[in-house]
């Protein structure tokens, strides 16, 4: 049944959006690789290293998994790749000894750096057909999504 503040979409035109969209997750993960390449960095790997980035004090491994909504060994692999290379290293915690903090390096702030130039470019790619008031309205759209309210699921 349709709403007055929505009216209701043929079945068939709501599957093309959902596969347009799952079309255009896939572009955007190429599009994000290929522009991370030369940084010599994963998606998963820069999703990590920002979210490093916006802790106050080091997070713990498990602050680490809870915020990026993934088991805590996705984060033991992703640290380990990113302590190899110099970009983040564990820390004993000083109240708790059994606990890791994860610290920024200055490689790590370096790279942050570069992630910023990264995703620019990638962003101006992926949105380069469109104005800049057709940007506006996806990214309101967008936001409707991500964020459905109190009333979404």
């Amino acid at each position: 049944m349709s709403t007055p503040d929505r009216p209701r979409a043929r079945p068939d035109a709501d599957g093309l959006l959902a596969e347009q969209l799952l079309r255009l997750t896939r572009r955007l993960h190429r599009i994000q690789k290929r522009h991370l390449e030369p940084v010599g960095i994963t998606p998963a790997q820069s999703r990590l290293l920002r979210t490093v980035a916006t802790y106050a004090e080091p997070p713990r491994m498990a602050d680490l998994a809870a915020r990026l909504e993934v088991v805590p060994r996705a984060v033991t692999s992703l640290v380990d790749g990113l302590e190899a290379s110099g970009r983040v290293r564990r820390a004993p915690d000083p109240a708790n000894r059994r606990v890791v903090r994860i610290e920024l390096t200055e490689e790590g702030r370096a790279t942050l750096r570069e992630l910023r130039c990264a995703r620019r470019g990638a962003a101006e790619e992926i949105l380069a057909p469109l104005t800049v008031d057709q940007r506006e309205v996806l990214g309101e759209l967008l936001s409707a999504l991500v964020d459905p309210g109190p009333d979404g699921c």
